[in-house]
Order: structure tokens, then C-alpha cells, then sequence
């Protein structure tokens, strides 16, 4: 017994080994406690998905921060709560420079696993936003990409600056010289951070999504992904074009993704010896045509114009939808069922050969000196 507890006493690395089993006990039980924890949320978490039933958001965002929850800082934890058990002597250089290591290598693995459970947390909200919207929400869709990456760099680099202040590095100098070497690289990279600042602009202001049909100066097609730098739209020949966000937020937007309806005008010509109570006539049965179609709002029809060719009429009505293939086989049924009317009624149109061609200046003739 003498000898067992001359053994238990026994110096080693400035502690007695019955220390060091004690801190070897803490170390297993807190790392394995922490493993048999997490793996019964994620059977918990398991069960709720299996079954179906939405789990209380309390709950929900628990399970998902502990699935978060690395290895490596479970075994931080563990390390940390064996280390307490222990004591190292500050006079010893040695011993000084091993409990300084531990310190730093516990502070980087903590900070590390607090980003990795706040950017959890803004993904967790991220997807209840995306379950609560009804459909699909193509506003949170087309700037998703741009909210994580803002928010990752702002995320990681505070919590890279929080684990420097705690091992006691001063952070304000640091600061200062980031702030100079930030303009510095400002300077450099300012095209990349002006699509960097048009990409927040669009995610802020939200001038369109994802899904809508845009006109870019000459461009026209429907947007298929907003991210950081660029965004790709999908032209209506069927190529996919790709505009910076610096360039997009630039331009003068038309979006027809916003319409409610879309406008229709056109113009009916008429001969000059068209009887007049045809002409008085004509704009009724414009209108019975177009409000026969359901998808159609009738405004007006109007004899406006008595050119020297043709008595023209102007037809206006809405499309009750924005989509391009509506908005074509709406215009189509009513045209075809505007010209059967016409012709029973005995209306001409002026052909070509009524139209007056344009008289030219005779060429000058250069005379003779």
C-alpha cells in the first residue's frame, strides 16, 4: 500500500500522476458525455424528420447548433476541463510555455465553433424564412448567396479579431493598419468591390429577382442567378448572358416582371368611302370582341386619324397577365376574330397601291461652261 500511494505521489511534469489520472478521468468523461449528448439530438432530430411534425423552433435551432458542433471543439472542452485539474508552475519556463499553447489552441477552437454556430443561426433563419413565405420566395432566392457571403466575412473576421483580443494581442493598432491597407487594397480591387457593393445594393433595394424579365439596355431576358460579382440572365434567343452587378445597377431597368398587366395598342386603317354608320359601328364591335375574351380589359377604340391614305382607328386594351406567351395568344385570338367581323361587315382595308410613293427632287444638271 506504501508503494502504491509513493506511486499515486509520484512528481511528473510538475504534477503527481494521481493528478494527471484525474485530469486523463475529467478528459474521457467530458468528451465522451459530450459525444453521447450530441448523438441523442441528432436521433431526437432524426425521429421529428421521420415523423413529420414540425419540432418547436426552440428545439429546432438547438438541434441544429449542436449538429454544428465540431469534434475538434468537444475535444477543446474536454481538454480545457483536464487542464483545470492541473497545475504548472509560471516560474518554469517550460511549464509556462506549455499552459500559454493550451490556452491559445482553447481560445482558437472556441472562437471558431461561436462562427460556425452563428452562421448556422443565420442559415436556420434563412430557411424558416423560406418555409413561412408562401411558394417560392425568388426575392430571398435571388440574394441568399449575397447575404452569406456579407455575412461570413463579417462573421469569421470578428470572431478572428474577439480570439486575438482574448490572447491579448492589441487589436487597435491592427485595426488602424488594416484600415490603411484596406484603402491600399481598396484601390486595387476597386472594380471587384464595386460589384461587391452593387451586388448589396441589389439584395438591399431589390430592383428585381429571380424570375423576372428584364430589358438592360439592349439586352432582354429573365434573370436565372444574382451573386456576388455578376448576374445571368437568360436572354429570349436562348444564350445566357452574364452582367457585372457594377454594370446591371448602371443601367436603366425595364422589368416586366413587375407588371400586373400588360398594355396593348394597335391601329385599325379604314378606306375613305367606308360608309359612316360602319364607322360608328366599328368601335362597339372592337369592344364586344374584346371583352369576349376573359383574359382581356377593354379601354377604348377611337377613329384618331384622317391621313390622306386611311381613316385609322386606335384600339387600346390590357392583357390581365404579364407573361409574353399570354400576352401573344390573347393578341391572336382577338385579331383573327376582329378580321372575320371586319369582313362580314364589308370594311376594305387601303392596299399598298393606295399608299402615295414619295416623289424625289429631280437630280441637278451641271451646265456647261
Amino acid at each position: 500500500m506504501p508503494n502504491l500511494d509513493q506511486f499515486w505521489k509520484r512528481e511528473l511534469l510538475w504534477n503527481s500522476v494521481g493528478d494527471w489520472s484525474l485530469a486523463l478521468m475529467v478528459f474521457l468523461a467530458v468528451f465522451v458525455g459530450l459525444l453521447a449528448f450530441r448523438g441523442v439530438f441528432r436521433a431526437r432530430r432524426r425521429r421529428w424528420t421521420e415523423s413529420g411534425r414540425p419540432p418547436p423552433v426552440a428545439l429546432d435551432l438547438t438541434a441544429q447548433l449542436i449538429e454544428k458542433t465540431t469534434r475538434l471543439f468537444i475535444w477543446g472542452v474536454a481538454l480545457y476541463s483536464a487542464f483545470e485539474q492541473l497545475e504548472f508552475p509560471p516560474a518554469n519556463h517550460l511549464a509556462h510555455r506549455i499552459d500559454h499553447g493550451v490556452d491559445i489552441l482553447i481560445t482558437l477552437i472556441f472562437w471558431y465553433q461561436i462562427a460556425r454556430w452563428a452562421m448556422a443561426t443565420l442559415r436556420y433563419s434563412i430557411d424558416q424564412r423560406r418555409r413561412s413565405a408562401q411558394g417560392h420566395d425568388s426575392v430571398l432566392a435571388g440574394s441568399i448567396q449575397i447575404i452569406l457571403f456579407v455575412a461570413g466575412v463579417l462573421i469569421w473576421g470578428l470572431a478572428l479579431l474577439l480570439a486575438l483580443d482574448n490572447l491579448g494581442v492589441a487589436i487597435r493598432p491592427l485595426l488602424a493598419g488594416l484600415g490603411i491597407g484596406g484603402i491600399a487594397v481598396a484601390l486595387a480591387v476597386q472594380a471587384v468591390l464595386g460589384d461587391l457593393l452593387a451586388s448589396m445594393s441589389i439584395a438591399m433595394d431589390k430592383p428585381f429577382v429571380l424570375g423576372d424579365l428584364l430589358t438592360v439596355d439592349t439586352l432582354t431576358g429573365t434573370v436565372e442567378y444574382i451573386g456576388v460579382k455578376s448576374t445571368r440572365i437568360r436572354s429570349i434567343t436562348g444564350e445566357q448572358i452574364v452582367v457585372s452587378n457594377a454594370d446591371i445597377t448602371k443601367s436603366r431597368i425595364r422589368n416586366f416582371g413587375r407588371m400586373s398587366e400588360r398594355r396593348v395598342c394597335f391601329e385599325i386603317p379604314v378606306v375613305h368611302d367606308t360608309p359612316v354608320a360602319v364607322l360608328k359601328a366599328l368601335p362597339e364591335v372592337v369592344r364586344s370582341i374584346v371583352e369576349a375574351s376573359p383574359r382581356a380589359r377593354f379601354l377604348r377604340c377611337n377613329l384618331l386619324t384622317l391621313s390622306e391614305t386611311a381613316l385609322r382607328y386606335e384600339v387600346v386594351y390590357f392583357v390581365r397577365a404579364p407573361e409574353q406567351q399570354v400576352y401573344a395568344e390573347v393578341q391572336h385570338g382577338i385579331l383573327i376574330a376582329l378580321l372575320e367581323k371586319i369582313r362580314e361587315m364589308g370594311v376594305q382595308f387601303p392596299t399598298p397601291a393606295q399608299v402615295p410613293m414619295p416623289t424625289r427632287a429631280p437630280l441637278p444638271v451641271a451646265s456647261a461652261q
